[in-house]
């Protein structure tokens, strides 16, 4: 299918990007995430757990939790988390229910996945930078306190958000053909 042919979801998938840095100064308001998350939510999602909950950490908040994150590190590398954490204009936390049962872990994982990639796209589309993040902080039982998470609650990721003047560069996928067969016995 050329270019030309492909639908606009299509073309949205394909034109998404990763926005790591560089944000401006356009304030990242709750209200559009939440109104992206609306839609968002409607993820494929096993027996319908819905296994997701959200902490919306806005600019003005981020300076403090930044610092919060920052001393889950060793001394010498708080400075520059501290740093790394202040970047975006507004961070989600994804925090997921964590099921004992590995099964439903599993399907929990991929319904969450699922909608992080919903909500990405829905925010390009809207102009809105984002790029999910799973630094070692959010492996940190610290992170969990600073959260307030659940025992039977995993946080998924951050999600690094902000409005942007230059769209990153489009990195090549390997070819399909290199990673797709058809079984035959």
């Amino acid at each position: 299918m050329s270019q030309k042919e492909r639908t606009p979801l299509a073309q949205i998938i394909r034109d998404r990007r990763a926005v790591k840095k560089h944000y401006n100064d356009k304030i990242v308001e709750a209200s559009l995430v939440k109104e992206l998350l609306e839609d968002a939510i409607w993820a494929p999602t096993h027996a319908m757990r819905q296994p997701w909950r959200f902490i919306f950490i806005p600019k003005t908040e981020i300076p403090e939790f930044a610092k919060k994150v920052a001393a889950t590190y060793p001394e010498e590398k708080q400075e520059d988390r501290e740093r790394y954490m202040n970047e975006p204009s507004a961070i989600l936390a994804v925090i997921m229910e964590e099921p004992i049962v590995p099964k439903q872990w599993d399907e929990n994982y991929g319904a969450t996945a699922s909608m992080i990639q919903n909500l990405w796209l829905l925010a390009w589309e809207r102009e809105l930078g984002m790029v999910w993040k799973t630094n070692p902080h959010i492996y940190q039982p610290e992170m969990k306190e600073i959260l307030d998470v659940g025992e039977n609650e995993k946080v998924v990721g951050l999600i690094h958000m902000g409005y942007f003047d230059r769209k990153p560069i489009r990195k090549p996928r390997i070819p399909l053909e290199d990673k797709f067969e058809v079984y035959h016995q």
